[in-house]
């Protein structure tokens, strides 16, 4: 059957070049003919016979050399369409080490019709390769978090089974799983307030109201943590109004002040500036604590981001609450600033819209 097949293949390719070559002298002769008539010439029949196989030839060879040129063309436009879609194939599949530079390099053919599918496919593999090792990254942390304190709870909890403890090491093992649940519950809050605020659905209410009284309220709130370490708190506030969704602010504002409040020694100074300049509100939250270096301050508002041991700033906590603090004030079109130097305090300012004026 395979035999009797390519018979016939060939058979059609042997009848199509003769069929070729017989339309190309049939060419050859139409254009000698009319040749001869419009310059009045009458060659010898050999020479005539030559000149309309030669042209022949020329047009049958034309006519391949063509031919074999729109293939090589199609089958090279193919191999590229086959590259395509199989770096789509891989990027489908989770694989996003692909890059079609190697086909097509579209600096050095800008016009090439798929330069601009080429660019565009390598640009996704690298954007979707970064939002995967994001993921992970993200999985890893949360996992890592979650870990720590049930690797605690579960041990006391196995510790208070022994009857032989005495009452105050009990009551020591409860106040620890007690504060490693309350761990637990805030980096479940705040992990479900960061998706809530990143989700395009989260409820965002826009209204006026005077930013300093908000400021003087949350200050007063935070009393018994700075007063515990005898703290000294100097406020300056101007009157300022804003436009802007009280209580999201009510969380940068509160998270600001315990981590001032937090990673400042005892007798240290607090200073809060509020500032209203060319229709922007300027607020100010300068403290003397332990500080942060150039590294740790270029990271801490990356989620779940939190110094070694030896950069005590920026650990005890999930390293979450920066990362919302920086989504709430982007909410808001505003910028947050970070002056600080090891032993040397810490500087946050964050600048957003006043209020317009009332037409009156």
């Amino acid at each position: 059957m395979k035999k009797t097949t390519r018979f016939l293949k060939h058979a059609m390719g042997f009848v199509a070049i003769f069929f070729g070559l017989g339309v190309c002298w049939l060419l050859a002769y139409f254009i000698t003919v009319w040749f001869y008539d419009w310059t009045g010439t009458e060659p010898h029949g050999l020479l005539r016979q030559l000149i309309g196989s030669f042209l022949g030839f020329f047009i049958f060879g034309t006519a391949m050399f063509t031919i074999s040129k729109i293939g090589r063309f199609r089958e090279k436009r193919m191999a590229i369409f086959h590259s395509l879609t199989d770096a789509l194939a891989q990027i489908a599949r989770g694989n996003f080490d692909v890059d079609l530079g190697h086909i097509i390099d579209p600096e050095k053919h800008p016009d090439h019709p798929f330069g601009q599918l080429v660019t565009s496919i390598n640009e996704l593999a690298v954007d979707l390769g970064e939002m995967e090792n994001m993921r992970q990254e993200f999985i890893s942390n949360v996992s890592h978090e979650i870990q720590s304190p049930l690797t605690s709870i579960s041990g006391f909890a196995k510790a208070l089974q022994d009857d032989n403890i005495s009452k105050e090491e009990r009551l020591h093992y409860l106040q620890i799983i007690e504060t490693e649940s309350r761990r637990l519950s805030r980096l479940s809050e705040n992990l479900l307030k960061l998706t809530s605020l990143e989700s395009e659905h989260h409820p965002f209410e826009r209204k006026r109201y005077r930013l300093d009284r908000q400021l003087r309220n949350l200050i007063l709130a935070c009393e018994p943590q700075w007063t515990a370490k005898n703290l000294e708190l100097n406020v300056s506030l101007d009157q300022v109004e804003v436009d802007a969704d009280e209580e999201l602010l009510s969380q940068v504002w509160l998270n600001l002040l315990h981590n001032s409040i937090k990673f400042t020694p005892e007798h240290g100074k607090i200073t809060v500036f509020l500032r209203k300049a060319y229709g922007r509100a300027s607020v100010s939250i300068v403290d003397t604590g332990i500080g942060m270096n150039e590294e740790v301050k270029t990271h801490i508002f990356e989620r779940f981001y939190k110094a070694d041991k030896s950069r005590k700033r920026a650990g005890g906590g999930s390293g979450l609450g920066l990362a919302i603090v920086k989504k709430i004030i982007d909410m808001h079109e505003g910028s947050i600033e970070v002056n600080s130097a090891p032993d040397k305090g810490t500087e946050v300012i964050v600048t957003i819209s006043c209020a317009p004026a009332v037409q009156s």
